[in-house]
């Protein structure tokens, strides 16, 4: 019994001083509560002197009982007790993670299927549906970077906005740096014991005014780990958007796939994460699934995992008891209340 009391609270716990009344009104009712019924004035009660008092009399004080403790159940009722329904061990891996990816025009290249911004927006998507305990947020870049979603752990929304992401809103490039750079200011302030960036650019930085190497070392001050993936076709020249035509439009031509691998690596590397190389869309499935079991913070915490309204039994007990009050008041009691 303890252990279910202490597993109720009360939504409304002020309601509960209500009960202070109960003990005043029990003074009240034993003192006043005869009052306004019949009396019948006489002379003497010598005639009533060898009388023993009937016991329904003697017991009429279990009325004002019954009234109280319909009130004090009003009033517990009232306050709307909850329980939980059961608490549970979850076990799990508390990481803040930011997702930075490239959205610059070359992404739209079909040497992924479709091509590689779609091929990325799903991958991105399926690594965050598998991690339901960390916070995830989203930067974009092309020649400037932009937050698409801070951190979260509403993973459908940040899902939802993924996949609208396109390519083109922002100012066309490659600005390497701005982007881990916007990860990295979106991480400094969290407190959780994981950090982690997941860059993945299929170009060689050629805008911003932070450098990849500035951007990874100040990533290495913040304690954050950068993961990074190169995505491109590893031979062969690459169907990709060379031109914009003033209609928005793009003309695409064979090109080859330029990757500076090293400073990819070399930034990795500072930070103490890894860069990965996928080729094709069965590598950057892997590469995910790879990051997904590197820089796990082990947990358990206690969760509720819900809360059930208990004020019916009380209304019920409430009510059982008045019709109780009512049913001795008008039959037993009748003639002496």
């Amino acid at each position: 019994m303890t252990g279910w009391w202490n597993n109720i609270t009360f939504a409304y716990p002020w309601a509960l001083w209500g009960l202070l009344l109960i003990p005043v009104m029990g003074v009240a009712l034993f003192f006043f509560g005869g009052r306004g019924r019949p009396v019948m004035q006489i002379s003497s009660l010598k005639f009533f002197s060898g009388l023993k008092t009937p016991m329904r009399v003697k017991m009429r004080p279990v009325l004002y009982v019954l009234r109280l403790f319909v009130l004090a159940l009003l009033i517990c009722a009232f306050a709307r007790p909850q329980s939980k329904l059961a608490w549970r061990k979850n076990h799990g891996n508390g990481i803040d993670i930011m997702m930075c990816m490239d959205v610059s025009t070359s992404m739209e290249a079909i040497d992924f299927t479709p091509s590689r911004i779609e091929a990325a927006k799903a991958q991105a998507i399926r690594f965050v549906t598998t991690r339901p305990d960390d916070r995830v947020g989203m930067v974009v870049f092309s020649g400037e970077p932009y937050t698409l979603c801070p951190l979260t752990t509403d993973h459908e929304a940040l899902a939802n906005l993924i996949s609208q992401t396109q390519t083109g809103f922002l100012d066309d490039g490659t600005a390497i740096g701005m982007g881990l750079a916007k990860a990295v200011e979106r991480l400094e302030d969290s407190e959780a014991k994981s950090r982690v960036v997941v860059l993945l650019t299929d170009g060689e930085n050629n805008a911003g005014v932070i450098s990849p190497e500035d951007a990874a070392r100040l990533a290495k001050t913040y304690g954050i780990k950068v993961y990074i993936i190169g995505l491109g076709a590893t031979e062969g020249d690459v169907l990709q958007p060379t031109l914009q035509n003033p209609d928005g439009s793009y003309v695409s031509a064979y090109a080859p796939v330029n990757i500076d691998e090293k400073q990819l690596m070399e930034m990795a590397g500072t930070t103490g994460g890894k860069y990965f190389r996928a080729g094709s869309d069965l590598q950057l499935q892997e590469i995910y699934d790879e990051i997904n079991t590197m820089e796990k913070t082990e947990f358990d915490k206690d969760e509720a995992q819900a809360r059930q309204e208990e004020f019916l039994p009380l209304i019920f007990w409430a009510a059982f008891l008045f019709g109780i009050e009512l049913l001795l008041r008008y039959t037993l009691f009748d003639s002496v209340t």
